[in-house]
């Protein structure tokens, strides 16, 4: 599946053309599991929690990406081609860009401000994700 908006990307070099395999999709939607399985302990400190769940997020989202057929360097262009790559809309979307701005915060300037309702929604994301990530079927198949 691909859409006219990942063409353009790829057209303009955001995106790279490549087919997805099957065995590095099953993998990340693996380790996102596990991440979010993670993320959702109360015991583990927030920051811990918010790196989980951001790092799964990405994971999935990059999974729906290699599926359409495309790969990016960047982690903010896998979030934002959400819309095309799983039909997610803004609600999805936007949590995700705003814990890519605090991730980055934190990489590049040591500063992480994040708070539990931040984190409940970064899950929420993540899991609206995992849940159309599911529904993508074997590589190469079509959406239904």
């Amino acid at each position: 599946m691909t859409s006219p908006e990942l063409e353009r990307l790829a057209g303009i070099g955001k995106l790279k053309r490549e087919p997805g395999a099957q065995a590095e999709i099953d993998g990340l939607v693996r380790s996102a599991r596990s991440r979010l399985t993670d993320a959702g302990n109360p015991a583990l400190a927030l920051e811990s929690r918010f790196d989980l769940a951001y790092n799964a997020a990405h994971a999935l989202s990059l999974a729906a990406l290699r599926w359409c057929g495309f790969r990016s360097d960047s982690r903010y262009l896998a979030f934002q081609a959400l819309p095309h790559t799983l039909g997610l809309g803004p609600d999805v979307w936007r949590v995700l860009a705003t814990c890519h701005q605090r991730r980055n915060a934190l990489e590049y300037e040591g500063y992480l401000e994040v708070d539990e309702r931040l984190v409940v929604d970064l899950l929420n994301a993540a899991e609206a994700v995992y849940e159309a990530v599911l529904g993508l079927g074997p590589v190469g198949s079509e959406k239904g």
